[in-house]
């Protein structure tokens, strides 16, 4: 018999990366009959969906992503679960993915603001939705913040503007919870929306030597993988804009981070 799932437990694990998911995992109600059917959406390297098999070992949970390479990554977690259930993934582009079948429970964790024009796919996304069955999301929104600032600066910049200055950083819409809530509820859920703004505290004599090398940071490092040593000179001088944009206090270095949550709850009646 498998343990039962703790939040709690998985709440004192996170870390600044993990803490947004989990947060919106606390709020994710059970489906009364208990998900046959889970999908994680931008599942990445899979760790997130490892633990939405956790949580229901007796569903048939997938999580789906466009890149071959973290699909590969995510395989080490594929396979039964205790509970009955599997765990699998598979490749497909959010922006023309709908779902095949009955769906009990959809998540996603830092995804949905790839894709342009979210919020008109949630029709499609949801249309297989069970009665009582939930969509759940948490969007990163940093972009007015003095971190994203510093690197258009950069990217401006003498050095970088040939290779960076134009059209390589990608412009993300993330919506206002208010927006979120009002989309989802003309489609007939009930709708928990929300904004956190969580002070990270970084330690360490380079606190950003880690948060800078995130999914975020691949158009940069890609348009410069063809000069040696450009990266690594890139991310240099980016942490350093980083340490003068948030100096170090007496708790360590603090790093504010908007985050928009939302989870829908499709009523019984279709």
């Amino acid at each position: 018999m498998p343990d039962a799932w703790n939040p709690l437990r998985h709440l004192r694990a996170a870390t600044a990366r993990t803490r947004p998911f989990h947060d919106l995992f606390l709020h994710v109600p059970d489906p009364a009959r208990g998900p046959a059917r889970v999908v994680d959406l931008g599942c990445g390297s899979g760790e997130i969906t490892a633990l939405l098999a956790e949580r229901w070992p007796g569903a048939h949970v997938t999580g789906l992503d466009n890149s071959a390479e973290r699909l590969r990554e995510a395989e080490r977690f594929a396979g039964p679960t205790p509970g009955g259930g599997r765990l699998d993934f598979g490749r497909a582009d959010l922006a023309d993915w709908a779902p095949g079948e009955p769906v009990d429970v959809l998540v996603s964790s830092a995804a949905i603001q790839w894709v342009p024009d979210h919020l008109d796919l949630f029709k499609t996304w949801t249309h297989t939705l069970t009665p009582g069955g939930v969509l759940a999301f948490q969007l990163p929104d940093n972009a007015a913040s003095a971190g994203h600032a510093a690197l258009r600066e950069l990217c401006a910049s003498p050095r970088w503007r040939d290779r960076l200055g134009r059209g390589v950083l990608r412009e993300l819409r993330v919506h206002d919870p208010a927006v979120y809530a009002d989309r989802l509820a003309s489609l007939g859920f009930a709708v928990d929306a929300w904004e956190t703004t969580y002070a990270h505290v970084l330690p360490g004599p380079d606190p950003f030597a880690e948060w800078i090398g995130g999914t975020g940071m691949r158009p940069v490092l890609d348009a410069l993988v063809g000069e040696p040593g450009a990266a690594g000179e890139f991310l240099a001088a980016y942490r350093e804009r980083l340490r003068a944009a948030y100096p170090v206090t007496a708790c360590g270095t603090v790093f504010p981070f908007r985050r928009v949550f939302a989870v829908a709850t499709r009523g019984g009646d279709r």
